[in-house]
């Protein structure tokens, strides 16, 4: 294969609950295509098996074989899965995959299970700043699942009921621990479940737009990560951003959970290309 020819590569992302598997076709000049994209919660199963299933399924679905692949690129917490060709950062991943999806955009808010973090890059992708939340997961996906656990509701009902509040009843906490404390005492006060939610959200917001501030970031913002799904938190993040003096412009694609393997497999097929180039491709070889 020469090193401007079509080539299929693989990206996996290995996440806290969630791992992400995208099968894509790069044609150098003409940019690239997705042939599939999968999704599984890992449910304390053993992470590997969970990412060769993941994988496996994801070549089904592109109707690819293994042996299609020019690159097997990782991101994430995908550094030990044993048939990867190689690995990249979670930040230069989001960053990538966000531009795929979303031209215009110029910073991602990736949320995940356990961290958040505002990723700002240029019409490149290239990364040009970044900044986490702590280590308190009060505004992670694993916050949020575990209030709705508490209320009684999935996580894939949050959003729905979030936007039928009327009364958000804002949680003023930082904490993880004491915001799980203050949930209880809205139940206990009668606050309803929309508008407990909805509260929560519109608390998680603010912390995103300020960290999407403090990252330096304008204009167009892509959300990436699992809770980009959660339609509540869009619109809080919406919400919020119009408050702001920047005046975000928050995107969600339907594909933005994929945005981290996305990325993954271009990287992939960038670094493969260069590599043939230089004459320095071992084919299966780790690169």
């Amino acid at each position: 294969m020469m090193a401007g020819e079509s080539m299929i590569t693989a990206g996996i992302d290995v996440g806290s609950s969630t791992i992400k598997a995208a099968i894509i076709r790069d044609e150098a000049e003409r940019g690239a295509t997705m042939l599939a994209g999968v999704t599984e919660r890992i449910r304390r199963r053993e992470t590997l098996k969970v990412a060769r299933a993941v994988f496996e399924a994801a070549l089904e679905k592109a109707g690819v074989q293994e042996s299609d692949l020019g690159y097997v690129a990782t991101t994430g917490e995908g550094e030990s899965i044993p048939f990867r060709t190689g690995h990249f950062y979670g930040m230069t991943t989001h960053a990538r995959g966000g531009l795929f999806l979303d031209p215009e955009a110029r910073a991602v808010i990736d949320i995940g299970a356990l961290h958040t973090r505002a990723v700002l890059m240029d019409e490149k992708a290239k990364v040009l700043g970044y900044r986490m939340t702590s280590q308190c997961a009060s505004g992670s996906g694993q916050f949020l699942e575990n209030i709705g656990r508490y209320l009684g509701v999935t996580l894939e009902e949050i959003g729905g009921l979030s936007l039928q509040a009327d009364a958000p009843e804002v949680c003023s906490s930082i904490c993880a621990v004491l915001a799980e404390t203050d949930v209880i005492n809205m139940v206990s006060r009668g606050i309803s479940i929309p508008n407990i939610l909805k509260g929560i959200h519109v608390s998680m917001a603010g912390r995103y737009i300020r960290l999407l501030a403090s990252c330096g970031a304008e204009g167009r913002v892509l959300v990436t990560g699992g809770l980009s799904r959660d339609e509540g938190l869009i619109a809080a993040l919406r919400e919020a951003a119009e408050k702001h003096k920047n005046h975000f412009d928050i995107r969600a694609h339907p594909d933005s959970i994929l945005a981290g393997a996305l990325g993954a497999a271009l990287w992939g097929a960038f670094r493969c290309r260069k590599l043939k180039e230089k004459g320095l491709w071992m084919g299966t070889a780790r690169a």
